[in-house]
């Protein structure tokens, strides 16, 4: 055996626990870092050949592995867009360069413009709703935008499709045709009126009359008015025409529901808005009073985001003062066979590296991606009972080799002394 080699071989352990020691701490300063991953050196040896009667110390190497596939415990907070990932995946953020990193820290908040925006400064990405539905690009980055929270501060949407469902009263008398609302006459007569509420292009409310008029046994006319055109406590006559007019034709056989050949919608010009087509497939004619079952026309007025939600697909959505969800961008996540291969780096945030595999993105919930929670941050995964006793034991082993460093120094001073 030779006394350099001992001597060699007790250095070797001490960088080994060093190594050691070095995880420790840093798993230790980090037990608190949101999504932190535990780091732990692993130990292999090196073996030097020998003979029967002669052994050659060898020394030990160390490999620095990364628990990142170990998830630590959810933590719950005030904040919606904190956001934590409940099962596999990463989210997918940029630095200030552009350039894409993995990452599961998710304590997001917005920045000065409006992005998403991480502790570590990484601004998280996703695609937007501008174009329609999204849809992942599954081998790359292409497509993802930041997520800024901050568009569509204040939106109005015209209205452009409706639904009416009513039963009209079968018993209802027969309305002579120069008595129509269609003839817009001051004689005016109606089964029934109802009204609704629909907006124009810059969110104003226009209020539409609509009269619901038998004109023969099982038909009914429909006609739509403008309020704001009506004739002061009496409506008829308007002062302009109807906004459109369709006749309903009803079959007693088939449960008073609309004949095949029956108009099923009504399309109306809204007065400084969009066209209007409202759905009356539905509508029914029974012996029994007018009942409206449904009534619903889309579009908004002016309205401000006043908070931000996001779904467990990762869906963000801009909640408005008048309580409209508007989706505005869907959160994509990335993943890749090898999680525990990927490449540390700055920030916590991960790089693909050599053995990790090919990254794939997708959206939470699908294939193998977990699902997105909103008001929750992914605790350090950091089991600081554990890193104390590593600790201890890394200590001990180090001062143990360096015993063996020592008393292969004091052998080479036996050895020197010899020639004196």
């Amino acid at each position: 055996m030779s006394l350099y080699g001992m001597m060699q071989t007790g250095a070797s352990g001490m960088n080994a626990q060093a190594s050691r020691l070095s995880t420790v701490a840093d798993n230790i300063a980090n037990a608190n870092t949101t999504a932190y991953k535990r780091a732990s050196t692993e130990f292999s040896s090196l073996i030097l050949p020998g003979s029967a009667s002669t052994y050659n110390s060898g020394a030990v190497s160390t490999d620095v592995r990364y628990s990142i596939s170990e998830a630590g415990p959810l933590e719950f907070t005030t904040s919606k867009t904190d956001l934590a990932l409940d099962g596999d995946g990463f989210f997918i953020v940029q630095d200030t360069n552009g350039t894409p990193f993995l990452t599961r820290a998710g304590s997001f908040i917005p920045d000065g413009n409006g992005n998403l925006v991480n502790a570590a400064g990484f601004t998280l990405m996703g695609y937007d709703y501008e174009t329609g539905t999204p849809a992942p690009v599954v081998n790359g980055f292409d497509g993802l935008v930041p997520v800024n929270i901050s568009s569509g501060s204040l939106t109005a949407s015209p209205s452009t499709l409706g639904v009416f469902k009513a039963n009209l009263n079968a018993s209802a008398e027969i309305v002579a045709a120069a008595n129509l609302p269609s003839a817009n006459a001051g004689t005016a007569e109606y089964s029934h009126k109802s009204s609704l509420v629909v907006y124009d292009n810059l969110g104003g409310e226009v209020l539409l009359d609509f009269y619901y008029t038998k004109t023969a046994d099982n038909t009914f006319e429909v006609s739509v008015y403008d309020r704001a055109d009506g004739t002061a406590n009496t409506a008829f006559p308007y002062s302009s025409a109807a906004l459109a007019t369709t006749t309903l034709e009803f079959d007693p056989a088939n449960n008073g529901l609309l004949t095949a050949g029956s108009a099923k919608d009504i399309t109306v010009s809204v007065p400084g808005g969009s066209s209007l087509t409202i759905d009356l497939k539905d509508m029914t004619q029974l012996n029994y009073g007018f009942t409206v079952q449904n009534a619903n026309v889309d579009g908004n007025k002016p309205s401000a985001v006043i908070a931000v939600e996001v779904a467990a697909d990762g869906t963000i959505y801009a909640q408005y003062d008048e309580g409209d969800l508007k989706p505005l961008y869907r959160i994509a996540l990335a993943d890749v066979p090898s999680p525990d291969k990927l490449r540390p780096l700055a920030g916590n945030v991960y790089a693909q590296g050599v053995e990790s595999g090919v990254i794939t993105t997708g959206f939470a919930g699908s294939g193998s991606f977990g699902s997105i929670v909103s008001g929750a941050l992914e605790s350090s995964n950091v089991d600081l009972a554990q890193e104390l006793t590593d600790m201890i034991s890394s200590q001990r082993s180090y001062t143990a080799n360096s015993k063996v460093f020592q008393t292969g120094s004091d052998l080479m001073d036996v050895l020197v002394n010899l020639k004196r």
